[in-house]
């Protein structure tokens, strides 16, 4: 079962290291005891004979093993093939982690993917040894562990929380799954809560929830927090140098959530939310957001390999490419962005949403969703400004989102959804590979005509035209996304204002000195 990324003998050999860079990349099931671990499980190591390797823990559950009591396998952050990969079980990884099983079923997942159930089936479970139905459950699983040993929701709202649709079913799955009833469970709990990356002892309202979300580190959080710094709008979004909160529109009501580092470094998610259904398409989109499936140290070691970009890894290591909460509203702020600085785009932006989003209540400083794509489609043209062409070009957008003749999502095949934005009016390849990079979590994207990240290039000893610079990044592969992020970040501040196959654009004067800006078509 184990993937084909590594050998049994590779794993052995992480597993004897108790390596936990690998925790979430694959797990260990030990025949002798019926359990499965995470790789830097501090019990003996087994013998290689009692050992088979699963990739998920949903095919270990599957094959009758129980998590680990020790190690708690399913606190590990999630691994980061799902990115990496572009395939079909990559794809369906990312949907089912924001919940789209539990909002459409499996013949909804398929659908999405173009498969019939039936195929789908046996398509993952060939490939990682359980079904979708079997990859859901032990998604549901985690989040209920996460919630029983962090927080102290009574049993029936973490059931419901975590998206199982009865409390017998909530019961029956974790003891499966943990070899224990869900109370059982929450007795063992340690404290503090972020010993066991769970959430904090309590909640301070209602439908709000405190957790702590794994990830591996080193983590840049200064440079995140500076990129949504120059981007938040205003009622929309708060940022500062430590935090950042926003609001979201989800399947259950209004959502709100906060993410920040504690003096631990430990990444804390607060949310609040109107159905406590939605909070695992919460957790796995602030997952998302701020990149924390990234294997660090993997991309590190690869990039400071060349002489070229070794300074930029040392300078930032753990540097982060920040995702998207909403593929529809990221395309809107990509195009709105387009052929201007980030500030002025951001003004834009704060119109339309002052002028078409929905006004909430109950989320701190936060007041406002992001408008909807039919309300920017009927009445964007009332307070949009700025060429017609552009306009006109992201009007036809949100109506094709909103009609459904243009689809974006998270588990979107990489080179169709590519192809499908670049024949929309309006949309040329910076856009569409920037999508990519923010929607899909892609780590492999270049963006050669961008302006800052060629004058980082310059500064960096690197090819700066867009032809050389291609050539060049080639060596870089499959983390060319990473090599964007630093260049961005090696801009000097008095840079080149126009590259040679994109649009005018001015500087932005936004930028961070550690962090410049995208100067094109920014979001």
């Amino acid at each position: 079962m184990s993937s084909p990324a590594m050998t049994f003998d590779e794993r052995y050999s992480v597993i004897r290291s108790r390596d936990p860079r690998f925790d979430g990349q694959f797990v260990t099931a030990v025949r002798s005891t019926g359990i499965y671990c995470r790789p830097s499980c501090p019990a003996r190591t087994p013998k290689e004979s009692n050992v088979t390797f699963y990739a998920t823990s949903a095919a270990a559950h599957e094959a009758g093993y129980r998590a680990c009591k020790r190690c708690l396998p399913e606190a590990a952050p999630g691994s980061p093939a799902w990115n990496v990969r572009g395939d079909t079980t990559a794809r369906a990884m990312r949907l089912i982690a924001d919940g789209v099983v539990e909002r459409e079923g499996v013949p909804g997942l398929a659908r999405r993917l173009g498969y019939s159930s039936r195929h789908l089936t046996r398509l993952l479970t060939a490939e990682l040894g359980a079904g979708p139905l079997a990859l859901s459950r032990a998604h549901r699983a985690h989040t209920a562990r996460m919630l029983l040993v962090g927080t102290d929701l009574p049993a029936a709202d973490v059931a419901f929380s975590a998206g199982f649709a009865s409390v017998r079913q909530f019961n029956e799955t974790v003891r499966e799954v943990f070899g224990m009833p869900p109370l059982e469970l929450r007795a063992r709990r340690r404290r503090p809560a972020h010993a066991v990356g769970g959430a904090s002892a309590a909640t301070d309202a209602p439908g709000s929830i405190d957790l702590v979300l794994p990830h591996r580190g080193p983590l840049d959080s200064a440079g995140l927090f500076a990129w949504m710094k120059a981007r938040a709008l205003p009622g929309v979004e708060t940022a500062t140098d430590t935090s950042f909160s926003r609001t979201l529109r989800l399947a259950g009501g209004p959502a709100w959530f906060q993410l920040r580092v504690d003096e631990a470094g430990h990444v804390r998610l607060r949310a609040r939310l109107t159905a406590l259904r939605d909070l695992p398409a919460v957790v796995a989109r602030a997952r998302r957001l701020f990149d924390l499936d990234a294997d660090p140290i993997a991309v590190d070691e690869a990039l400071a390999r060349h002489p070229e970009v070794a300074p930029l890894v040392a300078r930032i290591p753990g540097i982060r490419v920040p995702g998207a909460v909403d593929p529809h509203e990221m395309l809107i702020r990509a195009m709105a962005g387009q052929q201007i600085t980030v500030s002025a785009a951001r003004t834009a932006l704060t119109a339309l949403a002052e002028a078409l989003g929905e006004r909430v209540d109950g989320f701190e400083g936060d007041t406002v969703l992001f408008p909807t794509m039919a309300a920017i489609a009927e009445r964007g043209h009332e307070v949009l400004r700025g060429p017609a062409a552009r306009t006109r070009a992201l009007l036809g957008a949100a109506g094709a989102l909103a009609d459904g003749s243009l689809t974006l999502t998270t588990g979107d095949d990489g080179p169709e959804q590519r192809a499908a934005l670049l024949a929309m009016p309006g949309i040329g390849p910076w856009t569409a590979d920037y999508l990519r990079m923010r929607v899909l979590g892609d780590p492999d994207v270049l963006l050669p005509g961008d302006v800052a990240a060629r004058a980082g290039a310059a500064a960096s000893g690197i090819p700066a035209d867009p032809a050389g610079l291609v050539a060049w990044s080639a060596r870089t592969a499959p983390w060319r996304s990473y090599l964007m992020a630093h260049l961005w970040a090696a801009a000097p501040a008095s840079r080149p204002r126009r590259p040679d196959t994109a649009p005018r654009a001015r500087r932005a004067t936004a930028a961070s000195p550690r962090h410049p800006i995208p100067t094109l078509e920014n979001s």
